[in-house]
Formats: structure tokens, C-alpha cells, sequence
């Protein structure tokens, strides 16, 4: 949990949900399946295995290892991870076809989702009717169930499918021997109180003492806050990626849905988010793609100040930043450009060391604002001991 003195968001949020109950919710990776599924993103067996290490450090509770039946570079990452000794739980995923689940137990693994869409307009894409459709789930589930293996039923596209369907494909394959069940937002249209509903027909139907998971795309924007409304409405787990990577504009981030979940609501993930820029970095550098330097937990700029009426605030964080670096085990640092004020070259002197008497504190803001106007960017530490240099 993070220390609440580390938090600063004042008193509203607080007002307006009431007192936290910190409940803990389970966190689900999907980075290897679903997160691969970005465009251009080829990881390897052994680049597989680095990132699961990286994930179970990081206090994820599941990863989802793979789509084994899908390509023998699948098949071959799922069995180093299987002997890899990792604490976290390891999922597969499946389709609602026996040779897929065949797949799974030949390689030992103990859980397993298994895919089955609901909607109309995915049934009618696969040329596939509804009763077609409950055959496959029940033929799917009951093969795993019967091996041993846990499912929880993902009902792909569920956020668009006509409830009465999907409540029966939820029963039908809770009644074939699945223990959980997923409420899917395949297409990532699912506004946070539309979630929030779906969860809790979901519950509703499946009844308390059945896990549901939350899993969410990001194409308006919303995926974070719908993933948060699904934990509020019940949800016992939010399956997501690093970095929120994957198809189209991505899946729910972890971290992001980690943080607010903790910092604003009092709920637990168990996530270690102070070496999330450690393990968002390594993922994008094995990925091969790069993040918005304003990006939320992991962003370069998240807590470098170039502004000077920020940089003049910068001896308390809490006046100009929501919450303590530290918790994301993030640096805080001062660069300069054509927004520097005197405080960003009183900062810069002391970091680097350099003596330079108040006096000359002026003329240096303005070769410094002088030279990032003229570069359009930022001005480098090099270029600045090179200006006090001159200065004589």
C-alpha cells in the first residue's frame, strides 16, 4: 500500500467517496498475449521469459503466458516459463476448440481462459449461430474442466452482446465446469458507468462466490476509468498490460488502473509501483516502441520542471505535484529552456556544482532562454557549463 503521506490530493475526493473499505482486487497481465497483439511487436521465447520475471517481480498475481496452439515460439515461451519457478500464477488462452485446450494441458499449465464471442455482430463475421456458439463453449470448458485445468470463460465482446445471450453463455459454461468468468470490452466502447452495470449484471447472474474479471480496451479513452468502476461495481480482478500496450489504441494499463485504484480509492493491487519505470522501460525496449514523455507513472517529463513558476515551487513538491515521486520511483530534476526563470539557474548551479554569484543569475537566464528559443528544444547540462565558462 502506499504511505498516504506520500499522497497529496486533498480533501475532495475523500468528501465525495466517503471512507475507503481498502479491499484488495487481483491484477491479471495479459502483456504476453494480448500485448503482443500491437502492431509491429515480435517477442521472442526468451524476451517472453524476461518480461514474465519482470512481471512477477513487479507483484502481478496472473500473467497470461501465451496462446500456445497459436505458433511454436508460443508453445516454447509458455515452457520456460513454466519452469522458470516464478511465484505469480500462470494462465493460458485458449479458444472454445478442444485442440487449444489440448494444447494447455499437455503443457501443464493449471488455469486457462477460453475465448467464445457473443455478439451479434461478431457471430454473424464467423458465420456462426448462437446455439453453435454455447455448443462450442460447453464442449471447450467441460474438455478443460474434466483435465483438471481451471477456466474462466472470456466472452469476447460481451460489451456489445445482447444480454439475454450472454447471460446464457456465462451459465452455459459455468455449468460445463468453469470457475471464473470475464466481462470483456473487446472494442473498448464501454463508458465507466455502462461497466460498472455490466459488472454487476454479470454478478448478478453468476452469482458472489464467482470471480469476474474486468478486461478493457482503450479506443475512447476510457480504459483506466472503466477498469476502476468495474473494481467499485465488484470486479475481483482487471486484466490489462504494461504500458497499456496492444491492439488498436491499446488495453487497460496496470499501472495506471494501480495507482489511481490506491492513491484514490483505498483499493489494493499488490502492485511494487515503485519499479514501474524500470519494468515499463525494459518492455518498450524489448518491444521496440517508445512512450509520450507526458505519460502518466512513467513518463521522462512527469517530474522535470523547465517552467519558472513551477521551478520557483520546486523546493515542495506537494504545491506543484500530486503525489510523491518516490512511489513510482521516479527522480526529480530541473532542465532548462526558453521557459527558464532565476530559480531554474539557482537549482541548475547547485546541481552541477557550479559557483556563479547571484549577480550573474540574470544574464545567464537569458542566454539561456536565447539558446532554447533558437534550438527549439531544451538546453543540455554541457551547454550550460559552457555559458558559465564564458561568463568568466
Amino acid at each position: 500500500m502506499i504511505d498516504r503521506q506520500l499522497i497529496w490530493t486533498g480533501s475532495l475526493n475523500e468528501e465525495v467517496l466517503g471512507p475507503s473499505g481498502r479491499r484488495r482486487v487481483g491484477i491479471y497481465d495479459t502483456t504476453l498475449r494480448d500485448g503482443e497483439q500491437t502492431v509491429g511487436v515480435v517477442l521472442d521465447p526468451q524476451q517472453k521469459l524476461e518480461i514474465a520475471r519482470l512481471l512477477d517481480a513487479f507483484g502481478v498475481d496472473r500473467i497470461e503466458a501465451g496462446f500456445p496452439r497459436v505458433s511454436e515460439e508460443d508453445w516454447r515461451a509458455v515452457e520456460l516459463m513454466g519452469n522458470a519457478g516464478l511465484r505469480a500464477e500462470l494462465w493460458g488462452f485458449s479458444r472454445a476448440m478442444p485442440a487449444d485446450v489440448e494444447a494447455i494441458v499437455t503443457l501443464g499449465l493449471k488455469a486457462t481462459v477460453i475465448e467464445a464471442p457473443v455478439s451479434d455482430l461478431k457471430l454473424r463475421a464467423l458465420g456462426v449461430e448462437q446455439t453453435e456458439m454455447l455448443r462450442r463453449i460447453k464442449s471447450a470448458v467441460s474438455f478443460a474442466a474434466e483435465r483438471g485445468v481451471r477456466v474462466a470463460y472470456f466472452a469476447v465482446d460481451g460489451s456489445r452482446a445482447e444480454l439475454g445471450f450472454l447471460e446464457t453463455a456465462y451459465k452455459t459454461a459455468l455449468d460445463a465446469g468453469a470457475q471464473e468468468v470475464v466481462v470483456v470490452d473487446t472494442i473498448g466502447i464501454l463508458s465507466p458507468e455502462a461497466a460498472a452495470h455490466l459488472v454487476e449484471k454479470v454478478i448478478g447472474w453468476v452469482g458472489p462466490q464467482i470471480p469476474v474479471h474486468f478486461h478493457g480496451h482503450n479506443d475512447f479513452g476510457l480504459a483506466t476509468a472503466a477498469a476502476i468502476a468495474a473494481v467499485r461495481a465488484g470486479a475481483s480482478y482487471i486484466q490489462g498490460t504494461v504500458n497499456g500496450m496492444g491492439e488498436r489504441a491499446g488495453n487497460t494499463n496496470l499501472a495506471e488502473v494501480a495507482l489511481a485504484l490506491d492513491a484514490l480509492y483505498g483499493v489494493d493491487t499488490g502492485l511494487k509501483l515503485d519499479i514501474v519505470r524500470q519494468v515499463s522501460a525494459r518492455v518498450r525496449e524489448l518491444s521496440g516502441y517508445a512512450m509520450a514523455p507526458w505519460a502518466p507513472l512513467v513518463g521522462e517529463n512527469l517530474f522535470r520542471r523547465e517552467t519558472g513558476t513551477a521551478v520557483g515551487q520546486f523546493h515542495d513538491p506537494p504545491a506543484i505535484e500530486p503525489y510523491a515521486s518516490q512511489i513510482v520511483g521516479a527522480t526529480r530534476s530541473v532542465v532548462l529552456g526558453k521557459r527558464s526563470g532565476r530559480d531554474s539557474i539557482r537549482i541548475k548551479c547547485a546541481d552541477l556544482g557550479l559557483d556563479v554569484p547571484s549577480d550573474r543569475w540574470g544574464e545567464l537566464m537569458d542566454r539561456v532562454k536565447e539558446l532554447g528559443t533558437r534550438k527549439r528544444g531544451l538546453v543540455t547540462d554541457d551547454e550550460f557549463r559552457a555559458m558559465v565558462r564564458e561568463l568568466g
